[in-house]
């Protein structure tokens, strides 16, 4: 395609005329394509290098939890910017204990609602999850399978949030958790950091909320309903989860619990 030169307008260059079917194809500079590709591959690089010094730092800070607890988790951290950005109030109150310093009813009634086989697995629940992909391919809705274990680094290290790169990141973090950690750590910082309501963490915290007693003297029931606010538990309460803690309680019984 020549150029057009009009008296009254300054000469057209040929990249910014339209191009139509039948036209020679509009030339590509290569040396515009290279540099475009560099750039692609050195953010692809950089993104690559952030990705693994952060896992690198949190599986510096599972090895640390094996033994300590979190100073603060990402869930806690997310809470405290909503609450800046809404410059709203914010006072989270937390106590944590160990795991032997629980109601045994406490751990039982958790591993029923949130993970029937815990103690079997390796981190992944296979058959949960192949069941949720069925239901979602059935156009059911969508239904959640993870792992008490996954949880816990959805909790420790990402958000409150339905981000599909954070469940991936959840899910190259777990098998790590699993072997430094071991199931009856995995369970006692779930227990004692995940959310129980708003600025509640730690199940002894919630039971002294909700029932006025300490981890320790909750009675089955209590337990079975502490453990039905997990799913969302800014929502529930002990008032409004009846149903799903009598469900509970009946997962418990079928175990022999």
């Amino acid at each position: 395609m020549s150029r057009i030169v009009s008296p009254s307008r300054d000469p057209i260059d040929d990249h910014t005329l339209p191009w139509f079917p039948g036209d020679a194809e509009p030339t590509v500079d290569p040396a515009s394509h290279r540099r475009r590709r560099g750039w692609l591959s050195r953010i692809a690089w950089l993104a690559f290098k952030v990705f693994a010094v952060y896992y690198l730092f949190c599986l510096l800070l599972i090895v640390a939890y094996r033994f300590v607890s979190p100073p603060a988790t990402g869930v806690q951290l997310q809470r405290r910017i909503e609450a800046m950005l809404a410059r709203r109030p914010y006072s989270p109150r937390q106590h944590t204990v160990r795991l032997a310093a629980m109601s045994p009813y406490v751990a039982k009634a958790v591993v029923a609602a949130e993970d029937g086989r815990f103690w079997t697995h390796y981190g992944y629940d296979l058959k949960e999850m192949g069941v949720a992909g069925r239901g979602a391919v059935d156009g059911g809705r969508m239904r959640g399978a993870s792992t008490i274990t996954q949880q816990l680094m959805k909790n420790l290290f990402g958000c409150a949030c339905r981000n599909p790169v954070r469940k991936v990141y959840d899910l190259t973090l777990t098998p790590a958790a699993e072997l430094i950690l071991g199931k009856h750590r995995i369970l006692e910082l779930y227990l004692a950091e995940v959310e129980w309501g708003d600025g509640i963490y730690g199940v002894d915290e919630a039971a002294r909320h909700y029932y006025g007693v300490g981890a320790k003297q909750l009675t089955r029931s209590q337990a079975a309903g502490l453990a039905a606010l997990l799913p969302n538990p800014r929502r529930r309460t002990p008032a409004n989860t009846g149903e799903y803690r009598r469900d509970i309680l009946r997962r418990m019984r079928h175990r022999g619990w």
